[in-house]
């Protein structure tokens, strides 16, 4: 069992900066593929990146340029540095865990943490 706990999300203006990090609760984490996902009020759940355990990066083309995924092994820690953020980006965002490579849907992450709001006023 994973467990996933994600933090740094908040109410910022456009155009400025957030560091979301998801501290997981497993001692095989290196072995995870980490993703970040987000959802924003009557949408689907979407993708936004993902880092696999050797740290080959994937980006949803809607945040490329624009946010980071990265990963401390040795902390246990996912993080997605988000930079000139847009009103679109408002969403809850989620870290996930999964066992395979390239993942990009939902339905390919075992674990998931419980959220953190990310709120982008124009």
């Amino acid at each position: 069992q994973v467990q996933l706990v994600e933090s740094g999300g908040g109410l910022v203006q456009a155009g400025s900066s957030l560091r979301l990090s998801c501290a997981a609760s497993t001692r095989s984490f290196s072995s995870y593929t980490m993703g970040w996902f987000r959802q924003a009020p009557g949408k689907e759940r979407e993708f936004v990146a993902e880092i696999s355990w050797y740290g080959s990066t994937y980006s949803a083309d809607s945040v490329k340029g624009r946010f980071t995924i990265s990963r401390d092994n040795a902390k246990n820690t996912v993080y997605l540095q988000m930079n000139s953020l847009k009103p679109e980006d408002t969403a809850v965002y989620y870290c996930a865990a999964s066992p395979g490579r390239l993942v990009t849907h939902p339905h390919e992450y075992s674990y998931w943490g419980q959220g953190t709001q990310v709120t982008v006023s124009s």
